[in-house]
């Protein structure tokens, strides 16, 4: 299918773009990130890229973005002409190579990242080319000042210790944080991000961002399209919060990656450790639903997926048939006749645990004396992918004690260890998957680590063969520490650290019977057969393509600057309330209805003091002095504090305690929600609150006449909302009896008695008007937390109801761009008091003109 980005590749590449490029820009604008200021989406442009149809059926191309292609370079001679050229071709061990197999096959794959090959600056426009037009590959070329810092730097020396809980805790000890090498990681990203959008088309595309390395790249690429559909999955494990927050840009990190609508982990546990930090470090709760996970983030759904990566079945079947891997395998079948294999395939890497896994073996041959001189561990080691002291260091205890243990255990034509550091091919390595009695991996820490899946689908056999269709048996053990041990549940999972059991684990595995054998293999083969690559590719694509489905329907603004950057998603009715629109509404009407918070909103929530200013008494004594007008403070806190802030304006109204307590003038009495109300639960709620405030450290509570609050804002945040959870459950079942209601709210747990809520506040004050025949045809409410949404709902059954004019008079207003059921938003309360001193002029010329 031709893509809708461009007609053809090669235009793109003969660099034939900028003349089709423009027209599609223009359907989806670019955002300002100028701090503090919001560039909105024109009305007409956000409709003309809105759809209802689920992307899958409109878009036809998937953008991989990863640090490395997958492909091989290598250089040829042309016969004819003798200079050196560039040759190219799939590596099929990739990974990202085989995400295909799981996309619809009219579905387009394009992948951006870098060579492996070093290229000259003068050939890398013709390579571009060439790969753009033979692969669908754009090359990302970095320079090498930044390329050292950025991989070997920050990524390598940096990033990949600490997912794998390291710490510098000295100079030598690993690399330390280091600005400049931070710096070059980001420059990195952003000639990432600058090859995405050559051949990006943001209406259509998806984007999928793979591992550590471009954990930045969504913010720069969410700067450009607000509502580009994007994934990240991270291939390495995600440490705990006490690890994490170490990283002195660890908010910018945390920030970046929720720019992605869908963030991927291997494993629960690593998911675990990043709502963690999102909570401790960004204040953000997860909540799941219906089996999904999400992270409301300024209006957007972000999407945490948990799905273990597989391995291509296709392409081991086909090493299986190998003709050459057939010959190898009868030479180890007589190299190693009358012995029991044990194996492990590692790289040579600091966290795979080799050192242990000789120590191990060594362990086990002492333990059970039998074995000598049968079995035997075949260490298979890969060449290291990254340079320092501590590889070497580790590289040389494996050595000196494998040479040990031979030298004490060995015998002639026996050796217990058998080292292989020289490169293998996939097929070389089938082989001795093929002869071995077992498997071991004991890495101290590990993404993900494929081998054990290898190693089960090589025992199995070519699928139809003699040798698949009889039982086969397989033997795993595999560290607690990989990414692959939740999903091999018939494996002899090891704590690496301790050698002795992990020796015992190892000596169960080739002694344990024929029959268990099979009954595991049989069970870890029918899951890695069904959980391949593709299946994994498939599930990420269905989850992102689930989670963007309402992209379209929203509006957006990008507001932020550098990685403080995020885009506020809000319905597409959620609209800046303007002096004009409301002043002009304001002088027509006869019967005007204003409801106002306090805290958050004519109050700034960080203001010490917060009794009204003068400025603001003035301003709600000339609204009140309207005898069109009913004005009413509708506030959380309690009748004394507000009769006496508000004392100077006789003719304001105000509900306390959220409604429990209300008065329409200052010289009448105080209305209670109910008459001869019981408060007997206080009794039972008090002493509840008091066991969780004496065991979390930095919580109060409040006692109101009407309510108790339990605060933890101050609280350690993981323990505080645990507690909380706690409280809500247990204050539920002890007041199940009680006429109360027990709600959560930001760092709070309230109690308060039924029915008492703003909502039923703005339904009096509506009723009251309706039934002197003033039913009001202007209505402003203005609030900024979760307690004035049932004001604003309120509003809405209202007019249902006739009670209030069903008119374009009717403004609900939130502060602050979020989430809300108000049509309208002000920014803050600078904004508020602005509007109200320009209705309040009104006011007053009226009262002039009479």
């Amino acid at each position: 299918m031709i893509s809708k980005s461009y007609a053809n590749l090669l235009d793109l590449a003969n660099g034939n773009f900028p003349a089709m490029e423009e027209p599609r820009r223009k359907v989806f604008p670019r955002t300002m990130t100028v701090a503090g200021v919001l560039s909105e989406i024109d009305d007409d442009q956000a409709r003309s890229v809105s759809s209802d149809a689920l992307s899958a059926v409109t878009a036809d191309r998937l953008i991989v973005v990863a640090n490395q292609l997958p492909l091989k370079a290598t250089r040829v001679t042309d016969e004819k002409t003798g200079e050196l050229l560039w040759d190219f071709k799939w590596d099929e061990s990739s990974l990202y190579w085989h995400i295909k197999d799981g996309l619809p096959d009219e579905m387009e794959v394009i992948y951006v990242g870098s060579l492996k090959a070093e290229i000259d600056p003068s050939e890398q426009d013709d390579v571009s080319q060439m790969l753009l037009e033979k692969f669908k590959c754009v090359p990302a070329f970095l320079p090498p000042s930044i390329l050292d810092k950025y991989y070997h730097g920050f990524c390598k020396q940096y990033l990949w210790p600490l997912f794998h809980y390291r710490l510098p805790f000295s100079g030598g000890n690993g690399g330390r944080f280091d600005r400049g090498l931070w710096e070059a990681y980001v420059s990195a990203n952003k000639i990432f991000a600058q090859k995405v959008i050559e051949v990006i088309n943001p209406d259509d595309d998806y984007v999928w961002i793979h591992d550590y390395h471009l954990m930045v790249l969504p913010t720069f690429l969410r700067r450009h399209f607000n509502r580009l559909r994007m994934g990240f999955f991270l291939h390495s494990p995600f440490p705990s919060s006490e690890i994490y927050r170490t990283v002195p840009v660890r908010e910018e990190i945390l920030k970046a990656l929720l720019n992605a609508d869908l963030v991927g982990f291997h494993t629960f546990d690593y998911a675990r450790h990043f709502l963690s930090c999102c909570s401790r470090m960004l204040g953000l709760e997860y909540q799941s639903k219906r089996g999904y996970i999400g992270l409301e983030y300024y209006g957007r759904t972000i999407g945490v997926k948990i799905m273990p990566s597989g391995i291509h079945m296709g392409q081991m079947e086909s090493v299986l048939k190998d003709s050459c891997k057939q010959s190898k395998v009868r030479e180890l079948e007589q190299e190693y006749a009358g012995k029991m294999v044990l194996l492990g395939v590692d790289d040579m890497d600091t966290f795979k645990g080799v050192n242990l896994k000789v120590l191990a073996m060594e362990q086990m041959l002492k333990s059970h004396r039998s074995l000598l001189g049968h079995a035997v561990l075949v260490q298979i080691l890969n060449p290291a992918r990254g340079k320092g002291r501590d590889v070497a260091e580790i590289e040389a205890e494996i050595r000196s004690s494998s040479e040990r243990i031979n030298q004490e255990l060995g015998t002639p034509g026996y050796m217990p260890i058998v080292l292989i550091d020289k490169p293998l091919s996939l097929s070389e390595k089938a082989a001795y998957y093929t002869i071995s009695e077992a498997a071991i991996v004991t890495a101290i820490r590990d993404g993900m680590n494929l081998t054990p899946y290898e190693y089960v689908v090589c025992r199995q056999g070519i699928s139809g063969s003699d040798a698949s269709n009889s039982p086969q048996k397989s033997m795993l053990v595999v560290s607690e520490f990989v990414g692959c041990s939740p999903s091999l549940s018939g494996a002899i999972r090891v704590n690496p650290w301790d050698v002795d059991a992990s020796a015992e684990a190892m000596y169960e595995a080739i002694s344990i019977s024929d029959f268990e054998k099979q009954m595991r293999h049989e069970k870890h083969y029918k899951y890695v057969s069904t959980h391949d690559v593709a299946y994994w590719a498939r599930s990420f694509f269905q989850d992102l393509e689930r989670t963007c489905v309402d992209h379209f329907r929203s509006r957006c603004w990008g507001i932020g600057l550098s990685f403080g950057f995020r885009v506020v998603a809000l319905d597409p009715m959620f609209r800046k309330l303007t002096s004009d629109v409301i002043m002009d509404a304001y002088e027509r009407a006869q019967n005007r209805a204003i409801l106002l918070d306090y805290d958050g909103t004519v109050m700034p929530q960080s203001s010490i003091d917060k009794r009204p200013s003068a400025e603001v008494i003035s301003i709600i004594n000339r609204l009140c002095s309207d005898p069109k007008n009913t004005v009413f403070v509708v506030s959380g806190r309690g009748k004394e504090d507000l009769a006496k802030w508000f004392a100077p304006c006789e003719r304001l109204g105000i509900a306390a305690e959220h409604g429990y307590f209300m008065r329409w003038l200052a010289d009448e009495d105080w209305q209670t929600h109910a008459q001869n109300a019981s408060f007997g639960w206080m009794h039972m709620a008090e002493p509840v609150m008091r066991l969780y405030t004496e065991s979390t450290d930095g919580s109060s509570i409040e006692r109101k006449e009407s309510a108790l609050v339990w605060h933890f804002q101050d609280a350690d945040t993981a323990f505080g909302s645990a507690q909380a959870k706690e409280m809500l459950d247990h204050l539920e079942s002890v007041l199940a009896n009680e006429p109360v209601v027990v709600k959560s709210g930001q760092y709070i747990i309230e109690v308060k008695p039924q029915g008492v809520t703003k909502g039923s506040v703005a339904q009096k004050i509506f009723e009251s008007m309706f039934r002197k025949e003033r039913r009001a045809d202007f209505v402003l409410c203005v609030g900024d937390d979760r307690s004035d949404e049932d004001m604003f709902v309120m509003i809405g059954d209202s007019i249902k109801a006739d009670v209030i004019v069903n008119n374009k008079s009717v403004f609900a207003c939130t502060v602050g761009q979020k989430p809300s059921r108000a049509e309208y938003y002000l920014d803050d309360t600078v904004e508020v008091i602005n509007m109200l001193e320009n209705l309040g002029d009104l006011s007053g010329s009226e009262d002039s003109d009479s």
